[in-house]
Order: structure tokens, then sequence, then C-alpha cells
């Protein structure tokens, strides 16, 4: 059987003991059993999150929290801030659009990220903007911005703070009661190690506030019902079952082994894959400032066809990593570090990149990254 190794940022690496219980059989959701499920991955996702207010589960991708985040929290006509420093970025402002509100959208330089400044700045020029929504870890770019110094200005003002977090949770630090954070939206299948199907919404007092008195449109993704069924532990709408049990699982074996310890492990091995990339003579695409803890975006050579790259390590070596996005399009190789991936998956990871640059022409000495990779393992 050939081999299938992810490392691309999302859908992570499932582990085995996870898809253990995946393989269980479904129970019914209306019923004791899973209301104490529910109550217990409430409770653990609230430590993940770094929140004591509701945290709502929905049927669906990560999108279809930034959805509701947006349908529950803007009405028709007011504006929005959003940030754009790459692919996912742009997300707020199509949502914002369909649900006719006003996005005011700000640009940073691929590669960069939002900081406090351009937060502050976005909003003295648009004192009547209802909210600023940005990423945590814009996945096609690979960067993470200073939330915590984002949040604390945020605390001053009216807008709420609205965060895509779908490839954050769990690997990114994340404080969100302490940093100022209104509305922090993610998924299943990243940082929490499962397959898509589930999304997390989870919300501040203010943010539930300006829920209450939003006029949009809104039905399935309506926060109101799903806040009335959390107090009742239940859902508003058939969940998916089988990866909310498994999420269960998945948050108590991240907070078994430490959010901490985990997330300074995740920042290891992507230090390894920065120090990888240079020893091989080629350049990672985020500032130093900004580089995400989840995953890492490789610049490569035109003249090696990124996109054969990436398909070579895939289709004939079984290794999957990602290619770029947007303006990033044939230009860079993304490797993730997240959920479950762990350091020996990078080393065979870089071990197939090496062999398959080499093919196509690149000229370095092989085992460079391999060797680079290993100091910071063992250091």
């Amino acid at each position: 059987m050939k081999r299938n190794l992810l490392l691309t940022p999302g859908p992570s690496k499932v582990p085995v003991e996870l898809c253990e219980v995946l393989g269980k059989p479904i129970i019914h959701h209306r019923t004791p059993q899973f209301q104490l499920v529910l109550k217990e991955v409430a409770e653990g996702l609230r430590k993940v999150i770094g929140t004591s207010s509701d945290v709502y589960l929905l049927a669906s991708s990560g999108t279809g929290a930034m959805e509701a985040a947006v349908a529950n929290l803007v009405s028709p006509g007011e504006k929005a801030i959003t940030f754009e420093y790459g692919k996912f970025g742009e997300r707020w402002a199509s949502l914002i659009k369909a649900y006719k509100a006003t996005p005011i959208v700000c640009k940073v330089a691929w590669g960069g990220a939002v900081t406090v400044d351009d937060v502050k700045k976005a909003l003295m020029e648009n004192p009547d903007a209802k909210a600023v929504f940005l990423t945590h870890c814009e996945t096609s770019t690979a960067v993470a911005p200073d939330l915590a110094a984002i949040g604390a200005y945020m605390k001053t003002t009216k807008a709420v703070l609205v965060v895509d977090g779908v490839s954050a949770l769990g690997t990114e630090p994340l404080k969100m009661d302490d940093w100022g954070v209104d509305v922090y939206c993610s998924g299943s299948h990243k940082g929490l190690m499962l397959p898509p199907g589930v999304g997390i919404v989870a919300v501040s007092i203010k943010a539930i506030a300006m829920i209450d008195i939003s006029t949009n449109v809104r039905f399935y993704f309506d926060l109101r019902k799903a806040k009335k069924a959390l107090a009742e532990t239940d859902t508003p709408f058939t969940p998916a079952i089988g990866i909310v049990i498994a999420l269960n699982e998945a948050v108590k074996m991240l907070l078994a082994e430490g959010l901490d310890k985990k997330q300074e492990y995740y920042l290891k091995m992507a230090k390894a894959v920065w120090a990888a990339a240079e020893a091989i003579g080629l350049k990672v695409y985020a500032q130093p400032a900004f580089r995400s803890r989840a995953l890492t975006a490789i610049l490569i050579p035109e003249a090696l066809n990124p996109k054969k790259i990436v398909k070579t390590m895939r289709d004939v070596h079984g290794i999957t990593m990602a290619g770029g996005q947007g303006e990033l399009d044939g230009k860079i190789v993304r490797i993730a570090h997240m959920g479950a991936v762990d350091e020996y998956d990078v080393l065979t990871g870089l071990s197939c990149l090496e062999k398959v640059l080499k093919e196509s022409g690149h000229k370095f000495e092989l085992g460079a990254s391999l060797a680079a990779a290993q100091k910071v393992f063992n250091g």
C-alpha cells in the first residue's frame, strides 16, 4: 500500500487513536450519552481557546464558522474592517459583501501581517465600524500576527475583534479572554487533528450583545439558536456526531500533553524547517517577525517548477505538501507542522523534498536539510 503522509495545512494527519474513535458505531445525538460528550467537549474547548464564554459547534467546515460570525455580527449597510495579508484574509470581505454589509479592506503586503498600528489607523479612519476581521494564521503565506497586542487595543474600542483561527487553534498560543478576542472561528481538521466537519465559534459577552441586535438574515447559522441549545447541552440542528465525539478525545489529548508544551514542539518543528530550507539554498517566504508555528512556506525557483515538485512528491512518493495560492501560485511549497505531525514526519518530508529537488536540477549538498533540521531537534 502506497504511503500517504499528509504534510498539508488542512486536512492534517489524524492520529491512530482518533481514527479508532472515528470508526466506532454512531450514537443518537438526542441522548444523555451524547449530552455528556457535548458538555465535556465544550469545557475542553474553553480551556484550549482560553475563554469562559460560549463555544458553539456547527456541522460545517471552518468557513461555515466564519460565515456564522459575519451573519450574526453585522447588519446590512454597516461597516466592517478586514485585513488582507494572504488568500484567506480575502474571504472575510467576500462574506461581508454576501451579507450586504460594507467591508473596509486594508491590504498588507504578503509575507507580513497586520499590526496593532494598522488596526488603530483603520479604526481612527472608520470610527463607525462594527468589527475588525483578521486571520490568526494566514495559511497561504504562513504568517501569524501579534494577536495579543491587537486584542489589547481592541478592548478599548466599541468594535469587536473577530479572528479566523482555522489553521491556528491548538497550534498557535491563544488566550481569548485575556487577549481581548471577541469571536474566534475554527474547525476540526487542522490543529485539532480530525477530518473536516465541525466548525467552532467562540464568542465573548461583548459579541453576544452584538449578536442579539443584529438585523441580518440567518437561519442555520443563527448563533442565537446555538446559544439557546447550548444552555440545554444540545445543538439546534443535527451535529457531526462522530467527529464531535472524536473532537472530545482530541481535546483531551492536547490538554493531557499540555498546550504550552505542545505549542513549543510546533515551534521547534517550524524552526527545523526554516533551518532546513536555508541549508539547501532556499528562502522561507514569511518575514521572521511573523512566522507561524503551524506551517512554513518555502520559495522555490520558478525554473524548478514548484507545481511539478508538489505533484511528484504526492503522486510518486505519497507525501503531500501544498503549493501556492493567489499571487504565490506556482512559487512556493508549503509544509505543515501542525496537529499530529511529528519531527519524524518532517524529516521524511524533507528527505523526499530533497530527492525531488535534486531530480529537478537544484544544486545543493544531499542531506543538508536533514542535518540542519536534526541540529534543531537535538539542540
